[in-house]
């Protein structure tokens, strides 16, 4: 966030961006507990901000509720009838003022209004006695479960026996292990323990919580029976309380709890160009390539024969079929993308080479993405790959092919008509002194005239015959020359094309992904603070 660190409101909308772009590329648990957070503490930040909500949790025989009793300074259980044991939610309650709301959210109907302050300077206040988490009752446990998630300060309370219990530490503690700046944890019944003995379960007990992820918690030992510790856990509850930070760290600590998967994770680092450079010369090889500069190449020289080649030889040229027309190939490009060729479908060689290629491309966009980000990475290739044959004969359409000789040529076609005028006049001359001597006589002195002893006759038909002859062997053999570069020309047309419908059809789509797992840890890191 520019250097500054992003505030709680900030932070929440990123965690809501972070769950509408993980969408379905998260698991349902996953997303489920990324925008549960949000919406919980969007809900929490609107109630009372005024009021510190401290929840005892405890196994069954721990004395939880006896606990939550000593510290209130009444046992409220005698006061109603209708709560033999901790089988619903009760709440005591120091200024209630604005409190009904927040009560409501958490589904707490069993309110005690208490008089007075908690302790000097805590403020509003609401302790909840809460079910036990590992009651046999299934209610009882998701009661708890829930509003493990909901409370702004959570009390741990065990006792010797099960202080070590592995429900307590796996199934409640250690997923609130980002929760220690509003966590407390207490070893009630510790009156039955020596005071050497009461040290020593203490400090294991902390070594656990420490162990389950909880590095700041201290745990304080408590005697419901005897007020040993009750004092002590008053002033943590109201220390906390007064500082009036509890709601805003238990929603950081969430927002730490549910980001911590992704925070951690590296930016990706982009896909090279080199990846999708291979990928387009496999797919430029599966569209034909060669065979497509092969054509146009024989179509130049097929075109440049019938322009300049030996007019007596060259109109045989015409009956032959144009390649480039046969197989429905234009030179112009076909913008409109609706001209198909008529190219043999890819066979299952040429398929292979194009799935190769674009699985290949998306093997290294798939580099760094989770698991569900890569299937989902595979499943749109297999999509692009289905279409992919279709889209290889359009670029083999939408080419243009350089197959027509340029205009200069138009120059040897002036040339090869006049060396046979040429010809033909010497072919004419013979043909008028030998059938019609007379004609020639008023414009001839002879009527063949010889040069070196050459009848100049014969040196017309010669020299335009030759003519035409050397220039159609000429043109020939440049149209080879030049055959060679028009296949460079259309290898990198058809390349081209290709190139410019893999970004859009297979590099865009799949890298779409790429993109939205990098907006994701983005969103992620800003949630978490980073």
């Amino acid at each position: 966030m520019f250097g500054r660190k992003a505030s709680l409101t900030q932070r929440l909308a990123a965690l809501d961006e972070a769950a509408a772009l993980g969408g379905d590329h998260l698991s349902p648990a996953e997303h489920a507990a990324l925008a549960r957070v949000a919406d919980a503490a969007d809900e929490r930040r609107r109630l009372s901000g005024e009021h510190t909500v401290v929840g005892f949790f405890g196994a069954t025989g721990s004395g939880k509720t006896s606990l939550f009793n000593a510290v209130v300074g009444e046992d409220l259980g005698k006061t109603a009838a209708r709560r033999p044991t901790t089988s619903s939610p009760l709440a005591a309650v120091w200024d209630p003022a604005g409190s009904e709301e927040l009560l409501d959210w958490l589904e707490v109907e069993d309110r005690r209004i208490r008089p007075g302050e908690f302790a000097p300077g805590a403020g509003p206040l609401i302790l909840l006695d809460l079910p036990d988490f590992d009651s046999v009752e299934p209610v009882h446990r998701e009661i708890a479960t829930r509003l493990a998630g909901q409370v702004d300060v959570l009390v741990w309370v065990t006792d010797p026996e099960k202080y070590a219990d592995s429900i307590i530490h796996d199934h409640f503690i250690r997923p609130h292990a980002s929760h220690s700046a509003v966590t407390l944890a207490v070893l009630n019944k510790s009156d039955r323990l020596s005071d050497a003995d009461r040290k020593a379960v203490s400090r294991s007990l902390e070594q656990l919580l420490k162990d389950d992820g909880l590095k700041k918690v201290s745990v304080i030992p408590t005697s419901a029976k005897t007020g040993y510790g009750i004092g002590d856990l008053r002033s943590a509850i109201a220390r906390i309380a007064a500082a009036h930070s509890a709601q805003t760290a238990r929603i950081e600590a969430d927002i730490a709890t549910v980001t911590a998967p992704w925070a951690g994770q590296k930016p990706l680092k982009a896909v090279p160009d080199s990846a999708k450079e291979w990928m387009d010369g496999l797919l430029a090889d599966a569209a034909g390539s060669d065979r497509l500069a092969d054509i146009t190449a024989a179509a130049y020289r097929k075109r440049l024969g019938q322009k300049t080649g030996w007019l007596l030889t060259s109109w045989m040229l015409r009956l032959r079929p144009d390649p480039l027309k046969r197989l429905g190939l234009r030179e112009e490009a076909d913008d409109t993308g609706v001209h198909r060729s008529s190219i043999p479908a890819l066979d299952a060689s040429g398929r292979a080479v194009a799935n190769r290629g674009v699985r290949g491309y998306a093997a290294d966009v798939s580099e760094g993405l989770p698991d569900r980000w890569t299937s989902a990475v595979v499943d749109r290739t297999e999509t692009i790959i289905d279409s992919l044959p279709e889209e290889l004969d359009r670029a083999a359409a939408r080419t243009e092919l350089p197959a027509q000789p340029s205009r200069a040529w138009g120059l040897f076609t002036v040339v090869q008509w006049l060396a046979l005028l040429t010809a033909l006049v010497g072919v004419i001359w013979f043909l008028l002194a030998a059938f019609v001597p007379g004609v020639l006589h008023p414009l001839l002195d002879e009527v063949i005239p010889t040069v070196e002893g050459w009848p100049v006759p014969t040196l017309l038909i010669l020299g335009g015959l030759l003519t035409g002859i050397v220039l159609g062997m000429f043109t020939a053999v440049n149209g080879l020359a030049i055959g060679s570069t028009v296949k460079w020309r259309t290898r990198r047309a058809l390349r081209r094309e290709v190139a410019e419908i893999s970004e859009e059809k297979v590099a865009a789509p799949l890298l779409e992904i790429r993109e939205q797992y990098s907006q994701f840890l983005d969103a992620i890191r800003v949630a978490a603070g980073k």
